[in-house]
């Protein structure tokens, strides 16, 4: 019975010390020039990802919002849009691919890392019933899964 008690007591005092080490987000800046894509269907398609992705990842982190936290920033590679969008290859070839820089209140660059999110990954978060994709495609289904897997990848590495 003591031990169960101090086990208790012990979960008690990690939990807050567990939040301590989760990132708090101040700011989720999403850019993508889909002028640049030079490809108009990719650029028709891929027109609302800066706002679709940083939703996605505010979504995520409701909870970790605070004036003082990181600046979340994801530069999206728009030649890997459009090489995508027209690749028939198959899963490999399908990537969407960005820079994320973490910076403090302050400025200063805490983390820079390349994200590369494949059809593959995306596929996971498909709803029910809507088939897998092998590259990208023009539905709105597989469009939303790669927008979610991105802003999960995105959202994983805050912690």
């Amino acid at each position: 019975m003591k031990l169960l008690h101090v086990l208790a007591v012990s979960a008690a005092f990690a939990a807050p010390m567990a939040s301590a080490n989760t990132m708090m987000i101040k700011d989720v800046a999403v850019e993508t020039d889909v002028s640049a894509i030079g490809n108009e269907a990719a650029a028709k398609y891929w027109g609302n990802l800066a706002t679709d992705l940083q939703a996605a990842i505010l979504s995520r982190v409701q909870d970790r919002i605070k004036d003082d936290g990181v600046t979340v920033g994801v530069d999206i590679n728009e030649v890997s849009l459009a090489n995508s969008f027209q690749t028939t290859l198959g899963v490999a070839d399908s990537v969407l691919v960005g820079v994320i820089r973490i910076t403090n209140a302050e400025g200063t660059q805490l983390d820079t890392y390349e994200l590369s999110v494949s059809i593959e990954i995306a596929n996971r978060y498909l709803k029910d019933g809507v088939a897998p994709a092998s590259s990208f495609t023009d539905s709105p289904e597989h469009y939303a899964a790669m927008v979610d897997a991105f802003a999960e990848s995105v959202v994983e590495r805050l912690k």
